[in-house]
Parts: structure tokens; C-alpha cells; sequence
């Protein structure tokens, strides 16, 4: 008899069945994981699938226990904790090998990233009724030449606005994606309303939400946990839904995206975008960052010099608009969560250099001291 039931992450024993489990079918027990059940068979894990908000994933059946409906099972118990948290449509984000097996249970196919990943959807809230209502709020576009950037803005700098510059005057207009997923230090609704009111004086430039489809959960959750295995997978994906997707339905011929010297995560996302973009006729433009003196201006750059208090740095990397955000309650509130989790770093970054010292003295040979004649 195969029991189903809740995992509790909360519980490490019970954390390490899954991530043993998941890990021989290749599959990485990351991103933003709220629920996860599990099918036992005689106390043996043999069945297992996840969510992140809407985001159906890492669902896995051991080999002996295949094809006798627990695929099922699964999708069924995962739609009904979906409903019980109000949630009304789901997405999947799979291997392009199990596209079918999704299909037949009613899922509808979003994209394929050969060979890597492939993103399916159920229910409400889809990608059609996404871009129905974005190609109701900014028109057709057609016989224009628009183009799009992708900002996280946290928060927005001189440097996102130089890059809304360059695109502005490369296009007849320009579409902001601003990414919704909310996971970063900036809320979404403050981000989105510092990038509005950082472009507000340039004409033919529209700032919409990105939703689920552009650097969400679902498509790139690797971009907000860095350094994990399914980097590439990842990065396609979200590539290939902008392109063949997004991109055709609102008529955009170019993408905007700011150099990436450093930073690994941005950086295949980068060259994704270049290799797929390249085989759906959309261009990519790579603009170099802006420079105050010999720093780069990044918002990175901007979060240091809020945790350290140094305001002539944030006055020569920010607008008006996100100086003044700065002063409001909302902001202050803000800079006190960067200024706790600055301190919090800095004493894990030393409490490891007393174990590293620690462990380093203890492997040292003992010196046998020298007797007195």
C-alpha cells in the first residue's frame, strides 16, 4: 500500500530523504519551495513533488514504482494544496522529455529548452491572458520599431536609467519589464514605482510588470539563489519564452541588456539570450555598464553604500527620484533590513575566520620543546 503524505522541510531528516532522492534523477532541490508530499511505500520515499507558489516541480517516481498512476497521485495532491492556498492556475517546470506526459493530464505546453528544461501551464492566469492584457495597456506596436529591457532595479540607479537612454534613442519605444518576482532586498511595488518615476520624462518608454514569464520562479529561480547546477537550464528557458513567445506577441524586435563583467548568474543569462535570440530573429544589444570616476555603477554598489552609511556614493549613483524614496518611511525601513543583514554577514564572515584559525592551528605539528643542558 503506498501512503501520501506531507514532507517537513522544517525537519532535516526529512529534508535529506528528498534532496538524496531527487538527486538520482538528476534533479537539484533548490528555489523557493513552500510544500512538498511524498509517496511511501513500506516507509520507502518512492514518489515526491513540490511547490513554489504556482510552481509544480521536482516531481520524481523511483523507476520499479513508473507507470502505475502515481504521476497522477501527485499532480493531484499538489492542485489540491494549490486551492486550499487560493492558488487557481499551476505552471511545471520539467524535462523536455516529460512534456508529454503533462499534456495528457490537461497542461498546456508554454516552451521547450532543448535539451535543458521545458515550462508547461494549467488552470488560470496564463501566459495568453498575460500578454492579452500588456498588448491592451500598450497597443499593437506594429509597424514600430520597439524594443524591451528586463530591470530587477533593486533599487533603480543611473545606470538603469543611461541603459532606458540608449534604448530610447535606438527605438521608436521601449518596453520596461520590471521583474515581479519578490525576492529581492527592494519590494516589487517599491521597484516598480521607483523605475516609473526614474523614466517618467521620457517619451515612448512604458514600464509593465514582467508576471510569471520573465525571471519568476518558475522560468529562472536560480537568478535570485546563485551559483546552483540548473544555471543553464534555466537561463534557456527563460530565453526561449521571451523569444518565441513574448517577443513575437508584442511585436519586438530588440532587446536591451547591460554588460555583465562579473557577476556569473547574469552572465550565461547574457549568452543565452545572444545564442537563442539569435535563431528567432530578435536582436540583442549588450551596452557597456556607466562608470562614476573609476566605479561602476550597479545596485549592488548602491546596497554597500547604504549598510555603510556613505551618502556621497549613493548621491552619485542614484536619481532624484530613488534619493528621495530613500528618506520616506518605506525606504528607511528598507535600508534598516540591508543595514541588519550587512552586520549579520559580516559576523558569520568572521565567526568562519576564528574556525578556519581554529582548525588551521590544530593541524599544525606539535613542537617538542628543547631541554635545558
Amino acid at each position: 500500500m503506498i501512503i501520501e503524505r506531507e514532507i517537513y522541510l522544517t525537519d532535516p531528516a526529512e529534508k535529506a530523504k528528498v534532496v538524496e532522492f531527487l538527486n538520482g534523477f538528476g534533479l537539484t532541490f533548490t528555489g523557493n519551495i513552500e510544500y512538498t508530499m511524498g509517496l511511501f511505500a513500506d516507509g520507502e520515499l518512492v514518489g515526491t513533488g513540490s511547490l513554489g507558489g504556482r510552481v509544480m516541480r521536482d516531481i520524481a517516481i523511483k523507476e520499479s514504482f513508473q507507470h502505475k498512476g502515481l504521476t497522477h497521485r501527485i499532480i493531484r495532491n499538489l492542485k489540491s494544496e494549490s486551492a486550499r492556498r487560493g492558488i487557481v492556475g499551476n505552471q511545471i517546470f520539467t524535462k523536455p522529455q516529460n512534456v508529454p506526459v503533462f499534456e495528457h493530464m490537461g497542461f498546456k505546453c508554454v516552451a521547450v529548452a532543448e535539451p535543458y528544461a521545458a515550462l508547461l501551464e494549467s488552470g488560470q492566469d496564463t501566459l495568453e491572458e498575460y500578454l492579452s492584457r500588456i498588448r491592451a495597456l500598450l497597443g499593437s506596436g506594429e509597424g514600430k520599431n520597439r524594443g524591451a529591457l528586463v530591470m530587477n532595479c533593486n533599487p533603480f540607479t543611473l545606470g538603469h536609467r543611461s541603459l532606458v537612454e540608449y534604448a530610447i534613442n535606438n527605438c521608436d519605444e521601449v518596453i520596461i519589464f520590471a521583474v515581479q518576482e519578490d525576492r529581492s532586498v527592494f519590494p516589487f511595488a517599491d521597484r516598480f514605482t521607483l523605475i516609473k518615476q526614474g523614466v517618467q520624462d521620457m517619451k515612448g518608454v512604458q514600464v509593465v510588470s514582467g508576471g510569471e514569464y520573465i525571471i519568476s520562479n518558475a522560468t529562472f529561480p536560480t537568478y535570485f539563489i546563485k551559483g546552483t547546477e540548473e544555471l543553464s537550464a534555466q537561463t534557456t528557458l527563460d530565453a526561449t519564452i521571451f523569444a518565441t513567445r513574448i517577443a513575437p506577441a508584442l511585436n519586438i524586435s530588440v532587446r536591451f541588456v547591460g554588460e555583465e563583467p562579473t557577476d556569473k548568474t547574469t552572465l550565461a543569462y547574457n549568452q543565452a539570450m545572444k545564442e537563442v535570440f539569435s535563431n528567432n530573429g530578435i536582436e540583442l544589444k549588450v551596452i557597456p555598464r556607466v562608470q562614476k570616476g573609476e566605479q561602476i555603477i550597479s545596485a549592488s554598489a548602491v546596497r554597500r553604500a547604504l549598510a555603510s552609511n556613505d551618502m556621497e556614493t549613493i548621491r552619485r549613483m542614484v536619481p532624484k527620484t530613488t534619493l528621495t524614496y530613500f528618506s520616506s518611511e518605506a525606504g528607511k525601513n528598507v535600508i534598516e533590513r540591508i543595514k541588519l543583514e550587512d552586520k549579520i554577514k559580516k559576523l558569520q564572515e568572521q565567526e568562519a575566520q576564528v574556525v578556519t584559525k581554529s582548525i588551521e592551528k590544530q593541524k599544525r605539528p606539535n613542537k617538542k620543546l628543547k631541554r635545558c643542558p
